[in-house]
């Protein structure tokens, strides 16, 4: 069966999508046949934050799929007209009600397996009040060797944690947000 045999054309509204390379494309894409309009499929965006508190971070028992049960950082995809910076400050009210604020870019990962862009900052706790929001079952504040290495969720999040470790205080990317 077809993938796209029962979605319809966002523009025109016919039920007539397929795959093809569009002349002068360099790439299979979802093209219309009744009225030629392409949809292009492009990577999600997460963000996310390794959120400190004196010497302690933040992590987040998942409460969804995928994953559910094991620990994370506050991260998810990005909204619409969201920076990447508003994202992770969302993300981390939405986890665990942290109140944070942005200090540097930790990292980008790049997941080609499922198209997926990471982008993770180091951030400050404001303060220690927190609480697992809608999507955590739990949340906990952990020193360095307190971290459940063995319950972390995915790969990236101890990608990111052992980046911090390394550059913990370094400033190496400062963010500086535009004024406009």
């Amino acid at each position: 069966m077809n993938e796209l045999e029962n979605l319809f054309c966002s523009k025109c509204g016919e039920k007539s999508l397929i795959r093809e390379k569009p002349i002068g494309d360099t790439h299979i894409r979802i093209v219309c046949k009744n009225c030629n309009d392409i949809t292009y499929e492009n990577p999600k965006i997460v963000t996310g934050s390794v959120c400190c508190y004196e010497d302690k971070i933040l992590l987040c028992k998942r409460a969804i799929d995928p994953q559910k049960g094991l620990w994370t950082l506050p991260a998810g995809y990005l909204e619409v007209n969201e920076t990447i910076e508003e994202g992770a400050i969302r993300e981390a009210y939405e986890e665990a009600f942290a109140k944070i604020e942005i200090k540097n870019l930790l990292a980008t990962y790049s997941l080609k397996h499922i198209s997926q862009i990471q982008i993770i900052f180091e951030a400050n706790l404001i303060n220690s009040n927190i609480k697992a929001g809608i999507e955590s079952l739990e949340v906990g504040l952990f020193t360095w060797d307190k971290i459940p290495w063995n319950q972390l969720a995915f790969e990236s999040v101890e990608w990111a944690l052992k980046n911090f470790k390394e550059r913990q205080n370094s400033n190496t990317f400062l963010i500086f947000n535009n004024p406009n």
